[in-house]
Parts: structure tokens; sequence; C-alpha cells
């Protein structure tokens, strides 16, 4: 179709110039075309044509032959795409077809189902109203690549908005569980000091779970936070992600921006990921300013929020192996060697655990996520290991006894200066004592100095390098002379007269 505006420009370029091929050209037509225009006259613009619809064909429908089978196919399975039924016509008559004529079939396949397939599903846009609802989603943020101090943050990013007016929060998460829902909700509503009378979800485990009926029912937990603040839950259908698209759509949104303001920082490194989460906040509030009618309306007919905070954390009640470690949430972390036999008390937030007990905070740790998963720390079980080095060789978490590569380093070194594993298993532990002992810094600069020298980085080398090999001194003072008359003159200065007394 030729727009009013091309034959303008037809027009316009033949006046300068009268070069039909050239004018078309710029305007954007066929030659033919443009003949048709120029021969019709001035005035004569496509709106004011009649318009005609074509009845025959351009050019010989190459289906022809195969179109029937085709619709009784499209009738009988309509699931059916147009490049499987291309490729079962080439695969039954070879050399009929060329592959250039996918697309034609492609196009008559889309025109026939307009025309006679089944009715499909009609989505009906919604209306919000002010200060009615909120959507929570989790969004991956792989393609932001964000780093923290050089190294890869693999995390998601819990997305609140209101739909009426698109006010909207985010926090880092690191999985889609119920503590990173809980905090991502609490921290959007006491951020906005306001609550909506609903909250709606998606069916993640995060806040429903699977009833006897097939169903989704909500979680306990998820209730209670519901409860806490105020607000009535509900979820979308199960498979029914679009009833969630005001979130959905904006997780997009939100990430363009992100990246353009990734852009303009210059780096996509962070010291930390509260500043990192600081920084993703600041750039909501930007956002949120220049929503302030539709927001100001939301918060003049919501209710004020519950300004009590909940814990981010679960407490567990944990029993410490004989191995020195613990099991939470299916994975095993390390603890003091004191422990053992003790029940400990394991906070569990959605970024680390805590590991208390008789009151006291004994460990904090980053929190392991998916299963299987283990983290040892040399220190808590080495006062063992050093005596009983032979147990390093087949020690099920061996791997964790490398903090870092200087280290890994270290014990190849050892291991290619002997032909018996167990006495470059003992020299290594004999370098996590001292390690564990004194400072990791300093151990591990004496094993890179040693390394690069082309010695043994032993223990004893080791020490030499830290100057802790020198046995102490006493220092030389002269001999102490006891004089027994000071004691009696500090008698006389001290103690009162017989008469004073009586």
């Amino acid at each position: 179709m030729v727009s009013d505006k091309q034959v303008l420009k037809l027009m316009t370029e033949m006046s300068k110039h009268g070069k039909k091929g050239l004018a078309a050209l710029r305007s954007g037509m066929d030659r033919g075309t443009a003949q048709k225009y120029l021969a019709a006259g001035k005035g004569k613009l496509p709106s004011s044509l009649p318009a005609t619809e074509r009845s025959y064909l351009t050019r010989e429908d190459p289906f022809a032959q195969d179109w029937a089978w085709v619709e009784v196919m499209l009738v009988d399975v309509p699931e059916l795409e147009a490049k499987a039924l291309f490729e079962h016509l080439q695969a039954t008559w070879p050399g009929r077809y060329e592959p250039g004529q996918l697309r034609t079939l492609q196009r008559r396949v889309s025109r026939w189902r307009a025309q006679h397939g089944p009715e499909r599903e009609v989505f009906f846009a919604q209306e919000h109203r002010p200060g009615e609802a909120a959507q929570t989603d989790f969004t991956s943020t792989m393609e932001l690549k964000i780093t923290i101090c050089g190294a890869p943050l693999a995390h998601l990013l819990c997305h609140f908005v209101l739909p009426y007016s698109n006010w909207q929060w985010v926090t880092v998460a690191y999985s889609e569980s119920l503590l990173a829902l809980r905090r991502g909700v609490q921290s959007a509503l006491l951020h906005l000091g306001r609550k909506p009378a609903w909250h709606q979800t998606d069916n993640s485990t995060a806040a429903t779970h699977e009833l006897a009926t097939g169903k989704r029912g909500f979680n306990d937990e998820y209730l209670a936070m519901m409860r806490h603040f105020g607000m009535q839950p509900r979820t979308i259908g199960v498979g029914e992600s679009e009833q969630n698209g005001d979130v959905e759509a904006a997780n997009g949104a939100l990430k363009r921006r992100i990246e353009q303001y990734l852009k303009l920082r210059g780096s996509r490194d962070f010291e930390s990921v509260e500043v990192y989460e600081s920084w993703l906040q600041s750039k909501c509030d930007i956002a949120n300013a220049g929503r302030c009618t539709r927001v100001t309306l939301e918060l003049t007919v919501m209710t004020e929020v519950n300004p009590t905070r909940l814990c981010e954390y679960v407490e567990l009640d944990v029993p410490v192996t004989s191995w020195s470690t613990v099991r939470v949430k299916d994975n095993v972390y390390s603890v003091p060697s004191r422990l053992i036999g003790k029940d400990v008390r394991v906070r569990v937030s959605e970024r680390e655990i805590e590991v208390w007990f008789a009151g006291r905070q004994e460990l904090k740790t980053e929190r392991l996520l998916g299963r299987s998963g283990h983290r040892i720390d040399y220190r808590h079980i080495i006062w063992s290991l050093v005596r009983k080095p032979g147990a390093f060789a087949r020690y099920r978490y061996r791997e964790d006894m490398f903090p870092t590569l200087v280290f890994r380093r270290a014990y190849d070194a050892l291991r290619d200066a002997t032909d018996r594993e167990f006495t470059a298993d003992m020299a290594y532990v004999r370098l996590l004592h001292l390690a564990a002992s004194t400072l990791q810094v300093d151990v591990e600069a004496g094993i890179e100095l040693l390394l690069t020298a082309g010695e043994q980085p032993t223990s004893e080398r080791v020490k030499v390098l830290m100057g802790t090999d020198k046995p102490l001194t006493a220092p030389d003072l002269p001999a102490l002379v006891v004089d027994l008359h000071e004691y009696d003159a500090l008698l006389g200065r001290c103690l009162p007269s017989l008469e004073t007394r009586i």
C-alpha cells in the first residue's frame, strides 16, 4: 500500500527534476505504481481513490496440489505448525518444493486460521483501582552482569509493584524463597509507609504449596506475614502468568532502566551487595518521583502499615556432629570443635547463617544455596587434624582445606617433592596449623616467596620468613636484694602504737 505522503513526495520530486525512476525511488514506491499516480494527475491521492480488493493471484499457487491435504490436517490437528507441514511435504514429494517456499505456506496457514480456525482465547484488559493491590515477582538479572569486587553476583530481584501508579521497589534475592519474599515485601511496605488491601503473587513455593486436590494453597508462614501487615493474599491461576502481567511487564522496563544507568555509571562492579542494593533502590526512587500524581492518590486511600519489622530469618535447633559440622537446609557447615555433641541454634536468613550457643554467636557465614553443598573452615578442625594427619588423604571435605590457590600450589609442590603421600600431607597440615595459629595472610605471603624462589614451602621455612622461629629469651635483670629493715620501717609507719590502740 502507498500512503498519501509518498504520492506527495513523488509529485514534489517530479517537479524538481522530472526523472520518473529517481522520483519513484526517493518516494519509496515501485516505478509502475509511480506511473499510475502520475497518469491519474495531481490531487489523486490513495485516500481519495476507491479501495479495491484483488480477487486474483499474481502467480501460480505452488501448494495447489496438496492444499486440500493441508486443510484436513489443520482441522484434525490444530496444533500443527506450518514448518512441520512443509517438511512433511518435502519428504513426501522430493523435489516438488524449494526451501524458500516455506514462508509462502506459513502465510497461507496463518490466513486460513484467521478465517476458518478455532476460536482463540481473549484476554481482557483490567482497570486498576488506587490502593487495591500490589504484585510481587522475582526476575533474573543474568543479562546485567553485576560483579561484587570483581566476582560475578548470581542473584534475582524481588520486584514489588503497585499496578495503578506503577510505584516500584526492589531488593536483591538469591532464590525464590519465603525469606526472600518476606524481605522484599516488608522492605517495600516500610519504605512506602502504606499498604494496599491485597497482595498478589504467582504460584511459587515461597507463598503456596500443592494441595491434595491438585490446587495451590497458601503457606502458613506466608499467611502469617499477610496478617502482620493487614493484607489479603491472592494468587494467579496455575499457568496463567498473564494475570501477573503488570509486574511481569515492569520487570523488563526495570532491567532496561538499570542497564541504562549502568552504562552511565561506567562500571558494573560494586563494593558490596549492600552498596549495589542501595544503588538499585535509589534508581527506583528516581522513577517513582515521576509518578507522584498517581502515587499520591494511592497513598490517600491506603491505610498505614504496621511499622514492626518481621524477623528476616528462621531459627533451627541442630546437633553438632562428631565431624564438628551442622547440617542446615541440606547443606553442611563446620563449627568450632568444642561444640561437638551440643545442640546449637541456627538462624537462617536469605543471605547468611548464624550459629548461636548459650546466647553467644559462635559463627556467622554466607549461606550456601542449593543442596548437598559444604563449607568447612580449616580453623575449626586443624587442632585434631594436626594430631591425625593421616586422615587428610581421604577426608570427605578435603578440597575445603585449601583456603586459597596459594595453599593449593603449596600442597602440589610438597607432593611433587616426595614419593610418599603421607609425608606431603603431614607437611601441608603443619602449614594449615601455622596459619590457624598466627595469621593466614602472613603464612600465604611466606609460601608465595618460597614458591617463587623454587624452595619447598615447609612450615619451618615459613616460620623463618615470618620471624617466629626465634626462641624467646628472658631479659637481663639485676638480682633482687631484700632488706628486711624496710619491712620494719613500713610497719612502723602504717601500724598505730600500742598506747594509741588502748
